[in-house]
């Protein structure tokens, strides 16, 4: 005979969480929609390791009719897309989980920045998803071809679209990425115009868009939660508010190497093994650079990602032993503080 408990557990069925409110997730399940929160042990597990369900996690709930959902427990994910959290606690914000492709959405307006879509090249690398870079906008753009080659030298391998919603340019390029059973997340900054890219792939007005400032072309925060989508494609998507600023986290999937390749096979020709590319002799990187085969931007950005990841691991290694360490709960404990972005040059 079963025990209540294992009864309980046999009726647990999987869901997959589609929109974060907070205390309470709208999740999916094989019987439709449904609103749903953490049971009291997942919510106590979740304040000791930091781990919490987002959108896109796949967990296992109990339900009875007309009641919402508990979320019992969190299933393991595949990949993920996250940051450091913003603000003085050394903390991972998990942006989407589950994802199979990352769409970087940037404008070719006033706020185009390659050092910025490295930034976000090299999230996706590091949580194990595909990055794919979209280039919104191209209406208003004299050289779109120069962009797009601009891109590509930053980030080599990685599939650069270039598109304009209000023209129609480019939705077929994209459906080739909408793929039947894929889960795809949007990202970018403020003003990228993400919303009305979801807009356009939905076929439907489904998210609210505004206007850029003129003066420097940044947005504000239209979408301000995560929350999923079924496109006509066949695909999910995750649509994600814009960020502001994106602090690296580290997941340990190499992703530096995928992000800086190139650097990365110019080393291994280094005198040195241990060479830091700066004022080594016999550096292949430097005479790559010397040569004009590497942008010196390029490698500026890579041993500066390089020094924020590191030091970033070194924070979260230190905050997880005082977690590990301490037997006071979660809300009687000190912050653990992580400098600035402005602060790592000095280690």
């Amino acid at each position: 005979m079963w025990t209540e408990e294992q009864q309980e557990e046999a009726s647990r069925q999987p869901a997959r969480i589609i929109a974060d409110h907070g205390h309470m997730q709208r999740l999916i399940t094989a019987d439709g929609e449904c609103w749903g929160k953490m049971s009291g042990r997942l919510r106590h597990e979740s304040l000791e390791s930091g781990v919490s369900p987002a959108v896109g996690d796949w967990v296992a709930v109990a339900c009875k009719p007309g009641e919402e959902v508990i979320i019992h427990h969190l299933l393991p994910r595949q990949s993920r897309v996250s940051r450091q959290a913003a603000g003085p606690i050394t903390k991972e914000q998990l942006i989407a989980a589950n994802v199979d492709t990352l769409l970087i959405v940037a404008a070719l307006n006033h706020d185009f920045n390659l050092r910025r879509l490295e930034r976000y090249v090299l999230m996706a690398w590091n949580g194990g998803v595909r990055p794919v870079i979209v280039l919104s906008k191209s209406d208003l753009c004299d050289d779109v071809q120069t962009r797009i080659s601009q891109v590509e030298g930053i980030a080599p391998g990685v599939e650069v679209l270039a598109i304009s919603a209000i023209e129609g340019q480019g939705k077929e390029q994209l459906d080739m990425v909408l793929k039947p059973g894929a889960t795809v997340a949007l990202t970018g900054s403020s003003g990228s115009g993400k919303s009305t890219l979801v807009n356009w792939m939905m076929g439907r007005e489904v998210q609210i868009t505004q206007s850029v400032r003129e003066g420097d072309s940044r947005g504000r925060h239209t979408t301000t939660h995560r929350e999923m989508f079924v496109l006509p494609q066949g695909a999910v998507l995750i649509d994600t508010p814009g960020m502001r600023e994106l602090h690296l986290w580290d997941e340990g999937e190499d992703g530096l190497s995928q992000a800086f390749g190139e650097i990365e096979e110019l080393a291994s020709a280094c005198k040195f093994m241990d060479c830091s590319h700066t004022k080594e002799e016999g550096c292949a990187v430097k005479e790559a650079i010397e040569n004009g085969e590497l942008e010196a931007k390029r490698l500026s950005n890579f041993l500066k990602m390089q020094k924020e990841l590191q030091y970033q691991r070194r924070k979260e290694e230190v905050a997880s032993r005082k977690r590990t360490a301490s037997s006071k709960p979660a809300k009687t404990r000190k912050a653990k503080h992580a400098h600035r972005v402005k602060d790592w040059e000095q280690y």
